[in-house]
């Protein structure tokens, strides 16, 4: 239970080959990854991989119309037919051949396949369960050369294929009186792409050589009579010679429909025909500019074509106005598709493993990104396990969002291959390794490289470490076989460590004591104290030359793997021997397609080349060059599990024998020289070459794991391999693991201890059963008052689970209040005996640290973006206050004024009234 870890995601690579679809909505992205499927989310801005894989790399996708099912078909032409609500398998297929397009028809009932010069439709699977959710339904024969590409008129009864020999036909899906078939001419080179207008028979045609034409139907959709049941073709034996040869008769695999370059004989109904209405040419910058993919959106009208030299053109048909022209790349674009609204157009670029999605109307991205496009040598997790940084063979330091799976930030200065990289304990600075002589510091709050620490004399740095206070940097060099150091604050070179004689293979500094650790081929692993004038400390001997070093997490330990396969275990303050691991046999390295050897033979010369371990310390996680990846158990010397990387066989070493197929009376086909005598012969790798010759024209990459590493919340580890960065995860919904269970522990029970108001009890039942969602439910019933009295009556054993599930629970939960109280309550009741298991505890704090810190940055984000809205609503209400204020001021003065003015009146009269009284007196 404890390594029930499942593959979740595949980063660093977003697009290799295949063609892009667009989902129902429009709002993502399906792109073929090897022999994988990722989804990109362009709303939420979120990446998936799909916990499937074929057994080579994905040529082509087809996209049910209700966005629920998808056909993909690798190389060799095996399908897989995958839901992508549940991201199942529903049913396996092998077509026998390689298929160049597939396409679902617009009401979903079919769906064509085309392979060599054949068009096959098929059956769409219906929603009910069958036991073959393939059945061929017609099989067209038209084209004399491979075909190309399809499209379905609107309303599914025609479609039409684009061929390699410059034709392009047009079949009905149904018995059609007037149409069996129709071939077009016209190009020059072969066809890149066939569009139907919207609603009619009308079509537009692109060639490869930058050729338009439109081509228009003297007949419209409604204008198809069907076959009557009374003319079907007479069966062959009894048919004459000169009957038209349009249809066989039916067979159990399907009917079979055979074009012919003129068009069928029919007396008692007009034909469909075709009139070329005008051509057009796409302006091109040289003859080597080919057009090489093309998509048309009908309801605006838009045909998006790509170049081989990274320019794509908008234009708007059928009067060919350009409305947009980009070049978005220096490399060919091997795939275009729009999405349902017309708005954005995807676009993926093979040779540099680019993917972007565009907004023509505003001109911008909504979606840029770009894997390494040669091999990934080294990654790191920050001290959150937020995010991991990777390093590869192409000079690039990327780093990626565990939540999203997408790259934010690409350093480019490096000019050479980046051979490691590492995090700072602040998780704010990326320091960098790499073969072109420098070790460079990057800052994530300002995105720049702000360190660039050098040699005196150039040298390429194999290895990095980075010490705990980040103040000290060592590089080790694999030409001068020395180890150097730098300060992080001034950047200067403090020392020079000398005393190796082979090239420095592994650095790492220990967690609690100023030591660095280094290993060598030279058979050693050395000590160096960091505060005594960086003296060795100690040289331990091994019996191999050193491959990798690492500390467990409270460095009490030391792992070092060697080149006999061997993993060791070292006391560092005695510098004994504690224990030992022997992988060889574990690793299980493949056989090449060019070995003359068996696989049992070369994995007698292979070893693990990274180390890991778990968070707790337990374990180990060990990596070479072989498609596994093992865990092994520290204490008990035992392997506890082993994970297949890849099944892909488009990559070289994965399978352990010889394919008999390939074997010819000559030898292998690999090593079969099939060239026309210029002497060159076959590129035969050799000895320790990694990445074989590029330049040449078979190259096959090989399988390996360079790195890893495990998340510092344990939760996850990640492996940078051939096939691009894979991350495992603990998958808590499928995992049962009750503790200290028996018979009274039920659901009932924990539900009648929260009746009674037993919350302590309760949580307890609760964490003995572990169920997630029981236990949510009485952690989220307990009132947000008596948290403090719970904590502290809870067990240390159930205070550590508890602390756990909360974490869990803070990453996803919207309660964050809440959870925040539970966790701040555990930590002040319970701190100081947590402080005692610090070490094994690490894990769930830095889960807890992770959680709370994306809380912290999304909240602050949102408080930012508000806070200028709440000032201006102050300054608004005091201004609307004072104004009132100075209102108030004046209705009061002019109030005193009326009050004068009547007092005076007042008085006249008085007077006036008395003058009255004293006359009448008188």
């Amino acid at each position: 239970m404890k390594f029930a870890y499942r593959f979740s995601n595949l980063l660093g690579a977003v697009y290799r080959q295949g063609n892009l679809n667009f989902s129902k909505d429009g709002n993502s992205v399906i792109s073929p990854v090897g022999n994988r499927v990722s989804v990109f989310d362009l709303k939420n801005n979120t990446s998936e991989t799909l916990p499937i894989s074929t057994t080579k790399n994905i040529t082509c996708v087809g996209l049910s119309p209700d966005g629920n099912l998808a056909v993909v078909v690798d190389e060799d032409g095996a399908a897989l037919l995958i839901s992508l609500l549940t991201r199942a398998i529903l049913h396996h297929f092998h077509f026998h051949k390689p298929v160049s397009s597939i396409r679902f028809s617009p009401d979903g009932r079919k769906f064509v396949v085309t392979k060599e010069n054949v068009a096959l439709m098929y059956h769409a699977p219906g929603k009910q369960r069958e036991f073959n959710a393939f059945v061929l339904d017609k099989s067209y024969y038209g084209p004399y050369d491979e075909t190309t590409c399809i499209d379905w008129t609107d309303d599914s009864k025609c479609f039409v294929v684009g061929s390699k020999d410059m034709s392009t036909w047009v079949f009905g899906a149904e018995r059609w009186s007037n149409l069996i078939y129709y071939s077009l001419g016209g190009h020059k080179d072969l066809i890149v792409g066939c569009f139907f207008e919207k609603d009619s028979l009308d079509l537009y045609t692109v060639s490869q050589d930058g050729t338009l034409c439109i081509w228009e139907s003297d007949t419209e959709l409604d204008g198809l009579i069907l076959k009557r049941s009374q003319d079907k073709p007479k069966p062959l034996r009894q048919r004459e010679e000169g009957e038209e040869e349009g249809e066989e008769e039916e067979q159990q695999e399907g009917e079979v429909i055979r074009g012919k370059a003129e068009l069928p004989k029919e007396n008692k109904t007009k034909n469909v025909r075709y009139k070329q209405m005008s051509k057009h040419f796409f302006n091109k910058e040289g003859d080597f500019n080919h057009l090489t993919c093309a998509a048309f959106h009908k309801p605006t009208h838009i045909l998006v074509t790509g170049f081989a030299s990274g320019i794509f053109h908008l234009h708007e048909l059928p009067e060919f106005n350009l409305i947009h022209s980009l070049s978005i790349s220096d490399q060919r674009i091997a795939s275009v598709a729009i999405n349902s609204s017309g708005d954005w157009i995807g676009f993926g670029c093979s040779g540099m493993g680019q993917l972007l999605v565009w907004e023509w109307q505003s001109e911008s991205y909504v979606f840029k990104q770009q894997g390494h496009f040669n091999n990934m040598a080294s990654l790191a997790y920050s001290p959150d396990g937020q995010y991991i940084v990777t390093g590869g063979d192409d000079g690039k330091i990327k780093v990626w969002n565990t939540n999203s799976g997408l790259c934010f930030v690409t350093f480019t200065e490096h000019t050479s291959s980046v051979t490691s990289v590492t995090f700072t304990s602040s998780g704010f600075v990326i320091v960098s390794a790499s073969l072109d002589g420098t070790v460079r510091a990057y800052d994530l709050h300002r995105y720049r490289n702000f360190r660039t620490f050098t040699s005196p004399r150039p040298a390429q740095f194999s290895t990095l470490a980075v010490d705990n206070s980040g103040e000290l940097v060592s590089a080790g060099a694999q030409d001068s076989f020395e180890i150097f150091l730098w300060s992080m604050q001034t950047g200067r070179l403090l020392e020079v460590l000398g005393g190796h004689e082979g090239p420095v293979s592994g650095l790492c500094f220990s967690p609690v004591q100023s030591i660095l650790a280094s290993v060598s081929w030279d058979r050693t692993v050395r000590l160096w104290d960091m505060m005594d004038s960086w003296q060795v400390k100690e040289t331990i001997p091994l019996t191999s030359d050193g491959l990798s070093v690492t500390y467990r997490p409270d460095g009490q330990e030391l792992a070092v793997a060697t080149l006999n396969g061997e993993v060791s275990f070292w006391n560092p303050h005695t510098a004994t021997q504690t224990s030992s691991v022997a992988g060889r046999h574990d690793l299980e390295m493949g056989r090449k397609e060019t070995d003359k050897i068996t696989a049992k033979q070369s994995a007698k010369g292979k070893s693990f080349t990274c180390l890991c371990y778990s968070a707790d310390g337990e374990s180990i996680l060990a990596g070479g060059q072989s498609k596994f990846v093992c865990i092994y158990n520290i204490k008990e010397q035992m392997l506890m599990k082993k994970f297949e990387i890849s099944s892909n066989l488009s990559f070289d070493a994965m399978e352990e024998f010889l394919d008999r197929r390939k074997m010819t009376e000559f030898g292998s086909l690999a090593l079969v020289d099939e060239g026309a005598g210029d002497g060159d012969g076959i590129n035969i790798s050799l000895p320790g070459v990694r990445k074989g010759d590029m330049s040449s024209r078979h190259f096959k990459p090989e399988i390996r794991v360079t790195s890893l590493r495990f998340s510092p919340t344990g939760r996850s580890w990640a492996a940078t391999t051939t096939e691009g960065l894979l991350v495992y995860s603990l998958d808590g919904s499928m995992v049962f693991d009750p503790y200290d269970l028996d018979m009274d522990v039920t659901p009932v029970s924990i539900r009648k201890q929260l009746r009674l108001q037993e919350w302590a009890s309760a949580i307890i039942l609760a964490f003995r059963l572990n169920e997630k969602a029981l236990k949510q439910e009485v952690l989220e019933t307990v009132p947000h008052e008596q948290i403090p009295v719970v904590c502290s009556s809870l067990p240390d054993i159930y205070v550590e689970k508890l602390l756990g599930f909360v974490a869990a629970c803070l990453e996803k939960s919207g309660h964050l209040q809440f959870f925040m109280t539970w966790a701040q309550n555990l930590l002040m009741l319970h701190g100081q005996k947590l402080k005692n298991r610090s070490g094994a505890i690490l894990p769930t704090l830095q889960a807890l640290q992770k959680s709370i810190q994306r809380h912290y940055d999304n909240l602050t984000k949102l408080c930012d973006f508000n806070m200028y809205n709440i000032r201006y609503t102050v300054a608004l209400s005091k201004q609307r206050g004072v104004k009132r204020a100075a209102e108030e001021e004046l209705e009061v003065e002019e109030e005193e004024e009326e009050d004068d003015d009547e007092g005076l009146v007042s008085e006249e009269m008085s007077e006036a009234s008395f003058g009255d009284a004293e006359m009448i007196v008188s």
